[in-house]
C-alpha cells in the first residue's frame, strides 16, 4: 500500500482481463486504495468513479495513508472479457490512483470428498472433546489441508479415508466414545497422554486395520477386552496401556501392562520384590554421596543413575553399553557430533535403524542435559518430533538411542555438505518448515506441561528418508506454567539463533523459541547462514529486513533455486519469518499462527495455476512490488496490462 500506479497523460485508469477457459467463470475483484500525497496543503485533489464493465459501482476520494478497499461479495456476471475503470471526476484535478488489484478466480474442486463415516465420526469426536484444534471443512480434502494429526490416503478411485488419529497430549476427558470405531481405515489410533476414563470400548476391536493402539497415561479402568489382547498377543495389534493404574488384563493384573500387552502381574511383582533392597541401598548411597560430594552444580552420571534410573526404567528400553557396542558394530559408524556427543549408527535385533548418541566428557553438554533430554524425550509423542528407543546408564556412560534419520539434518542439506543429494526445491523447503512448526506447536500447546525447546535451528531439525522434519535435542528443553508467560533462567542457546530479548533480559518465553524458528525460515529462504561473513558480521534477520522493505526479496532468495518457486509463496514466508524475528518478543506471533500462515504460503506454491516464469508488465506501467509476482492463488497473471499510461516517480 506503500506504492501505486496512476496514468500520467490521462484522467482514466483501466484494468482489463480475459477469463481463463479453464476457470470457472466467476471471479471476485479487490481494489486496494491509498492516498499517497499529502494534498492538504496544496490545491490540488482526486476524486474518481469505479466502474465494472461500465457499471457504476461507486466514486470515492482516498484518505491520505489510510488502507481502504473496494470489492465484490458476489461473483462477476459471467463474460469473456472484463474491464475495471477508474474515471477522474470532473472535479478532480489528479487522475485516479490504484495501489493494487486482486482478483480471485473460483477454482475447480479436484479434491474428493472423505468417506462420509469417516467424516461424521471425526465431527463427533471433535464435539465430544471440544477439541481446540484448527479442524475446519473436510478432515482429508484438499490434500494441502489435511486436519492437525490426522494422516489419509488419497487415490483417484475412491474416497480418502483416514489412516492415523494422533490425539496424544491433547486434554481429552471423559470416555472413550463409540466414533472412533466407525474410522474403518485406520492403522494408528493415539490417545496417550490425556485424562480420559472409563473402560476400554470392545468394539475397538472391529477396527481390522489398526495397527498400533496407544493408550498410554490415562485414567482408563474395567479390563481389557479380550479381542483387544488376543490380536495383541498374536501379533497383529502394538497395544500400548501403562499408566492407566486401574486398568486391568481380565482382573488379573491392572496398571502393568508393557507395550506388547503380555506383562504379567507375578512378574512385574517379583521384579519389584527384587527392587526393593536396590532401591533402598541406592537412597543410601545417595544420602552418604550427597554429604560428601563437593559443592557446586555440576550433575554427573552416577548421580543421573542413583536419582532417575528407576522412572525412566518403567518408560522405555534400557541399553547396556555392550549392548550398544553390538548394536553399532563396536561404534563404527559416525553420523556427527553434537552438543552431547558422538552419534554413532545402530541396528537392532529386528533390524530396526537407530542413531546412537553417545556423552562425551568433553561435550558442552552433560549428565544433567542427558537427563533432561531423556525424560522430555520419554514423554513427548509427536510425529514431527525425534522419538526416543532406550537409554543408557551403564557406569560413567551415557547414552541416548533415538530414531534414525537418514537424511541428517537441514543444516547439511542448507549448506550442501549432503553428498550426493538434489538441492531443496522451494516446496521441500517450506513443507519441511511447516512440520517443524507443527512439532513446535506441540510442545508449546499441547504437551503437558508444556515445553520451551530453547534451541531451535536448522542443525536440530531432521529429515527422513522421504525428508519428512522432525525437530530434535530436547538437551537444554524447560517446562513452563502455561499461565505464566516467562520464565527467569539462565541464557542457553546457539548464537544466531538466539532470541536477543532473552539473551538481555533472562527471560524465556515460548516466543523465544519462536524467534529461533524466524532465523531458521530465513535460512530456508537464502540458503545463507544466521550470521552473514561481512565485515559487519550482519544477522540474516537485518539484512533481509532492509531488502524486504525496498521490495528485493527477489535478490536474496536461494540462487540454487534457479527461480523455480511461486514469488507470492516466498513473499508470505518472508513476512511470517520477519514477523517472528521482530525485537520485542510480544509482537511475535504465536506458533500456531506460523503454523497457519505457512499452510497458506505453501497451498500458493502448490497450486495447479502456477508457472515458472515471471509475469511481464506494460513497459509502461510502473506497478506496485504486490503485483510484480509470479501466478498464484490470486491468478495475477489473468490481470492484463493496464491500458493507460503510468510512469514516473510520483506513480509510486
Amino acid at each position: 500500500m506503500q506504492t501505486a500506479a496512476s496514468p500520467t497523460n490521462s484522467r482514466q485508469l483501466v484494468v482489463p482481463w480475459v477469463a481463463d477457459p479453464a476457470d470457472v467463470n466467476q471471479y471476485f475483484y479487490v481494489l486496494h486504495i491509498s492516498e499517497i500525497f499529502d494534498l492538504a496543503s496544496t490545491d490540488e485533489s482526486r476524486s474518481f468513479d469505479i466502474r465494472i464493465d461500465n457499471i457504476l459501482i461507486g466514486n470515492l476520494t482516498p484518505d491520505y495513508l489510510y488502507s481502504d478497499a473496494v470489492l465484490s461479495t458476489l461473483p462477476l456476471v459471467p463474460s469473456p472479457s472484463y474491464n475495471i475503470t477508474l474515471d477522474a471526476l470532473s472535479s478532480s484535478t489528479l487522475p485516479p490512483i490504484l495501489n493494487a488489484v486482486e482478483v480471485y478466480s473460483k477454482m475447480r474442486d479436484q479434491n474428493v470428498a472423505s468417506e462420509e463415516k469417516d467424516v461424521d465420526a471425526m465431527r463427533t469426536i471433535k464435539s465430544s472433546y471440544q477439541i481446540k484444534k484448527n479442524w475446519v471443512g473436510d478432515p482429508c480434502s484438499p490434500q494441502a489441508l489435511v486436519w492437525d494429526g490426522v494422516n489419509c490416503t488419497h487415490n483417484i478411485s475412491n474416497p480418502p479415508r483416514i489412516t492415523t488419529l494422533d490425539l496424544s497430549s491433547s486434554g481429552l476427558t471423559g470416555e472413550i466414545v463409540k466414533s472412533f470405531s466407525n474410522l474403518g481405515a485406520i492403522e494408528y489410533l493415539d490417545l496417550s497422554y490425556n485424562n480420559l476414563t472409563g473402560t476400554i470400548p470392545p468394539v475397538l476391536a472391529e477396527l481390522t486395520s489398526l495397527k498400533v493402539l496407544d493408550l498410554t497415561s490415562n485414567q482408563l479402568n474395567g479390563s481389557i477386552p479380550s479381542a483387544l489382547l488376543e490380536r495383541s498377543q498374536n501379533g497383529f495389534l502394538t497395544l500400548r496401556t501403562e499408566g492407566n493404574p486401574s486398568l486391568c488384563d481380565n482382573g488379573t493384573s491392572c496398571g502393568a501392562m508393557s507395550r506388547s500387552g503380555k506383562k504379567k502381574l507375578a512378574t512385574s511383582t517379583i521384579a519389584f520384590l527384587c527392587m526393593v533392597p536396590i532401591f533402598i541401598l541406592l537412597v543410601v548411597m545417595a544420602i552418604i554421596w550427597r554429604l560428601k560430594r563437593p559443592q557446586g552444580n555440576q550433575v554427573s552420571s552416577n548421580q543421573v543413575k542413583g536419582q532417575h534410573h528407576d522412572s525412566l526404567e518403567l518408560e522405555i528400553r534400557q541399553f547396556t553399553y555392550l549392548e550398544l557396542k553390538n548394536i553399532t558394530n563396536n561404534f563404527n559408524k559416525i553420523l556427527g557430533e553434537g552438543g552431547f556427543g558422538i552419534v554413532f549408527f545402530g541396528c537392532l535385533e529386528d533390524g530396526a535403524q537407530v542413531a546412537v548418541k553417545m556423552q562425551s566428557q568433553t561435550a558442552s553438554q552433560g549428565a544433567k542435559e542427558f537427563l533432561a533430554e531423556a525424560q522430555h524425550l520419554a514423554r513427548v509423542h509427536h510425529r514431527y518430533l525425534v522419538s526416543m528407543v532406550g537409554y543408557c546408564i551403564d557406569g560413567d556412560y551415557l547414552a541416548l538411542v533415538i530414531e534414525y534419520m537418514p537424511q541428517g539434518t537441514l543444516l547439511e542439506h542448507l549448506r550442501g555438505k549432503r553428498v550426493g543429494t538434489r538441492t531443496l526445491s522451494w516446496r521441500q523447503r517450506l513443507q519441511i518448515a511447516l512440520e517443524a512448526a507443527q512439532g513446535l506447536e506441540y510442545l508449546h500447546s499441547e504437551c503437558k506441561p508444556p515445553l520451551i525447546h530453547r534451541d531451535v535451528k536448522s542443525a536440530n531439525i531432521l529429515l527422513s528418508e522421504n525428508l519428512e522434519a522432525k525437530i530434535a535435542d530436547f538437551g537444554l528443553s524447560k517446562a513452563f506454567d502455561s499461565g505464566t508467560n516467562t520464565l527467569s533462567t539462565k541464557v542457553k542457546g546457539t548464537p544466531g539463533y538466539l532470541d536477543p530479548e532473552y539473551n538481555v533480559s533472562l527471560q524465556l518465553s515460548e516466543r523465544s523459541d519462536i524467534f529461533s524458528f524466524g532465523v531458521v525460515l530465513l535460512e530456508l529462504i537464502t540458503g545463507q547462514p544466521p550470521i552473514l561473513r561481512t565485515p559487519e558480521n550482519i544477522h540474516i534477520a537485518q539484512r533481509v529486513r532492509q531488502e524486504f522493505a525496498n521490495g528485493k526479496i527477489e535478490e536474496l532468495v536461494d540462487a540454487r533455486l534457479q527461480g523455480n518457486y511461486d514469488i507470492n509463496s516466498v513473499w508470505m514466508c518472508a513476512q511470517v519469518a520477519l514477523d517472528c524475528t521482530l525485537l520485542s518478543s510480544r509482537e511475535r506471533p504465536l506458533m500456531t499462527q506460523v503454523v497457519t500462515r505457512l499452510k497458506e504460503s505453501l497451498v500458493l506454491e502448490t497450486s495447479h495455476g502456477r508457472t515458472e516464469n515471471p509475469v511481464t508488465c506494460s513497459e509502461n506501467l510502473e506497478v506496485s512490488n504486490a503485483s510484480q509476482t509470479r501466478s498464484g492463488a490470486l491468478r495475477i497473471e489473468d490481470i492484463a496490462r493496464m491500458s493507460a499510461d503510468v510512469s514516473g516517480p510520483s506513480a509510486r
